[in-house]
């Protein structure tokens, strides 16, 4: 009975006789740099304006930045909007299940992620698996700057992600073979394109969803089955000496993501808290949406508006209507 009320709350919040009441609803998106993060945060922001009548900031920030300005409650950020787990495990054991600041969404759709290289790059060189990348040949084909070295980008600086493929690298036999590449992932995305038109080789950390699927014709390599008993993975918030003491010699788990918002969301702006709690996207949506902003070069915020546009029916349900 209570769910059923608050839903018909949200309803009649958003009708157009209470709209002058949103005044004061608002809220700061937390943006981090993935392309699929900004889209979430697009699209929850334009719902935000265009149907709840609210106020939207996007803040640029990491995950711990993020996390920790929620955690804070004082309206810095409001939300993440794209939360992976486990690899975001550390921030949310400590935010949401230790300190009970931080809402999770029980809303997930469903991540992988792996290493990749083109198909082209694949099939001339019979690489199919991550063992491959440590045959000589193979690293020589990767080594752009002369150093001995394949270069394959692990993530972006900042990324949970990257620190565990930091470790996968060291724990797979890759080191003497190759050096891991922390960078922007537009530093990335123009390199796999570049590798392509040259014919050169390239690896790269991957994962789905994602635009890079659309763009080009890439292929994930097989990696040993996921055994949380070679899974050991530390962060730099939970120890300083992360690297040393983690040990990852298997495939990732297929990911949980989902939006996380501040608990002092709820008494500040409650109707956007409870149409946080209704937010729901698909691994496709968020492909899509990525691929129209990477691939198709438009704007975060319009690829929003487009795919609500053609999702009003869904929309519609997320706001109890």
């Amino acid at each position: 009975m209570k769910t059923k009320l608050n839903t018909l709350g949200l309803a009649a919040a958003i009708s157009i006789f209470a709209l002058p009441a949103f005044a004061a609803e608002e809220v700061k998106i937390g943006l981090p740099s993935w392309t699929g993060a900004q889209a979430i945060g697009h699209v929850l922001g334009e719902i935000v304006t265009s149907r709840i009548g609210g106020q939207v900031e996007y803040v640029p920030g990491n995950n711990a930045t993020i996390f920790q300005a929620m955690d804070q409650g004082k309206g810095d950020i409001d939300v993440h909007p794209d939360v992976w787990l486990p690899n975001q495990q550390s921030f949310t054991d400590k935010y949401v299940k230790d300190a009970g600041t931080v809402t999770l969404s029980t809303n997930p759709y469903e991540g992988n992620q792996g290493f990749c290289v083109s198909k082209d790059f694949g099939t001339a060189n019979n690489i199919t698996d991550i063992a491959d990348l440590g045959r000589p040949d193979v690293a020589a084909l990767m080594d752009s700057d002369g150093d001995g070295k394949g270069e394959m980008w692990i993530g972006a600086p900042g990324w949970a992600s990257a620190n565990v493929n930091e470790v996968k690298v060291r724990d797979y036999g890759l080191l003497d073979f190759i050096e891991p590449v922390r960078t922007e992932e537009a530093v990335k995305t123009a390199r796999i394109k570049d590798s392509i038109a040259k014919g050169e080789g390239y690896a790269f950390y991957c994962y789905k969803p994602h635009a890079v699927w659309f763009m080009f014709d890439v292929e994930m390599l097989t990696e040993p089955t996921f055994d949380p008993a070679k899974y050991t993975m530390l962060q730099p918030s939970d120890d300083a000496d992360w690297y040393e003491k983690s040990s990852v010699a298997t495939k990732d788990a297929l990911k949980d993501v989902q939006i996380a918002w501040s608990n002092s969301l709820e008494e500040r702006s409650p109707a956007i808290a409870e149409f946080f709690a209704n937010f729901s996207l698909t691994s496709d949506d968020v492909s899509g949406l990525a691929y129209e902003i990477s691939a198709n070069g438009k704007e975060p915020a319009d690829a929003a508006k487009e795919w609500i546009a053609a999702n009003s029916d869904r929309v519609d349900a997320m706001l109890g209507l």
